[in-house]
């Protein structure tokens, strides 16, 4: 058995029967097994099955919510968005399975035309920072392109899956066209790659693991959507509203105690008014409210484990720390907002990805070198520009390599927009209306006019 434990006191909340590699497989069986009646369901009754899950996801909105404070630490606030936001990703590829038109194509002899055909059993592995919208993302343009999907959660945080699992059925859904298998990633996640009847594997998490799953498809040409790693930059140059930036910076890295593959975690300012930005942001950070999550007023609440506290504190211990906020005394995982000074580019908290509440303050002269410093990682998945110049905005909008940017704003992700990174924060794309054609193949037809 799997315990699940509540990050904001270390207790044991439930324990979860993670399934073998038996299981694993009897399940992806079933899967298959249900796919060619779930392609043939009429695309007008399969788009009204989504809308019913969805509007059953809505029903149980505060239900999920606060399953998710439990289970992974998060603010009532952004669970209740959280489970929002899977019903809003449903009901937007509701409206996907009567538009996912093909073409017809002018040829000589007769007419051409193309067809887009799910590929069968999708596999999706979902990351334990937000285990509700990161499935959605998923499942959603998979089964309304017709696919039927087996989903492993985190084992950290299975429970909102596990749920959403049952309210899918108790929405009319057919049984076994959508499937949760909470189990170990070296079981289940591994057999989603190996696994001939998997056509894709969409994966959210580590660039590390998800090379090596991208490695393992390969075997099989099997298809991959992978988001990836992250060392977002926030650029501040001197003509923009600093104290509208300095307000707006701890939400971007501390938001769900900066557990976040798009967390602003590299603060890039311009010189002539780095002492004055970081006046500004000290206030800021320092009344960030780090409270029990389950509070309506908590911003920010544990980190998901302690391992992963431990993790995050050896990025600070030997680091310059400009100023820190507060934090919650007692059992659980808790981690104060900090802000680090960083001395260069060589800095270990610069270049990697901490994946907590801490943030990385650096200077730059002019605009070549803010590109120069934003775009010297690995990285490439999200990052903002605060500047009042239109002109800069859009040059920097173009040379900042990174595959979703905000100026005047940390807003990464909206249901209706593309989402996903550049170099080795991911390939493909979530979310927007192109995200459900790579949950297809495109089938070309010719056919003869004959005499």
């Amino acid at each position: 058995m799997t315990e699940v434990i509540n990050p904001s006191t270390g207790d044991v909340l439930t324990t979860v029967p993670p399934l073998d590699l038996a299981g694993t497989d009897a399940a992806i069986a079933r899967a298959q097994k249900a796919f060619p009646a779930w392609r043939d369901v009429a695309p007008g009754d399969r788009a009204r099955l989504l809308r019913r899950f969805a509007a059953v996801v809505d029903e149980h909105i505060e239900e999920l919510a606060r399953l998710e404070v439990r289970n992974a630490g998060h603010t009532i606030g952004n669970a209740r968005w959280e489970a929002g936001n899977v019903r809003d990703v449903l009901n937007y590829y509701a409206g996907a399975p009567e538009r996912l038109a093909g073409r017809q194509i002018p040829v000589a002899g007769g007419l051409d035309v193309t067809f887009h055909e799910p590929l069968g059993v999708v596999g999706i592995i979902v990351p334990w920072n937000f285990p509700m919208p990161i499935a959605a993302w998923g499942f959603a343009p998979a089964l309304a392109a017709g696919n039927t999907v087996v989903l492993k959660p985190a084992e950290l945080t299975p429970l909102t899956a596990i749920r959403l699992g049952e309210l899918a059925l108790e929405a009319g859904l057919p049984e076994h066209v959508f499937q949760v298998l909470p189990g170990k990633g070296s079981v289940v996640g591994q057999r989603f790659v190996t696994h001939p009847a998997v056509r894709k594997v969409c994966f959210t998490g580590s660039t590390q693991v998800g090379k090596s799953i991208m490695a393992g498809c390969a075997d099989q040409v099997k298809r991959v959507t992978l988001e990836l790693g992250g060392k977002s930059a926030g650029i501040v140059f001197a003509d923009a509203d600093l104290e509208a930036a300095a307000a707006a910076a701890p939400g971007a890295v501390f938001d769900n105690a900066g557990q976040d593959c798009c967390a602003r975690s590299r603060l890039l300012v311009e010189a002539s008014v780095y002492d004055r930005f970081l006046a500004l942001l000290e206030p800021a950070v320092r009344a960030f409210r780090v409270l029990d999550p389950a509070s309506e007023m908590s911003q920010m609440g544990p980190l998901i484990s302690s391992g992963q506290r431990e993790t995050v504190q050896s990025y600070v211990d030997d680091a310059d720390v400009a100023f820190r906020g507060s934090t919650v005394d007692g059992g659980g995982w808790w981690f104060p907002p900090t802000v680090l000074l960083a001395s260069g580019t060589g800095d270990r908290h610069w270049r990697e990805e901490i994946f907590g509440p801490v943030v990385s303050v650096l200077p730059f002269r002019d605009e070549a070198e803010a590109v120069r410093l934003a775009n010297d990682t690995e990285y490439g998945l999200s990052g903002s520009i605060w500047t009042r110049d239109v002109g800069r905005a859009l040059r920097m909008s173009r040379a900042v390599e990174t595959g979703a940017l905000s100026v005047n704003s940390n807003s990464s992700v909206r249901y209706w927009t593309p989402f996903g990174g550049m170099k080795q924060s991911g390939l493909g794309r979530e979310l927007g209306p192109d995200a459900l054609l790579s949950f297809t193949d495109v089938k070309n037809v010719f056919l003869a006019m004959g005499e």
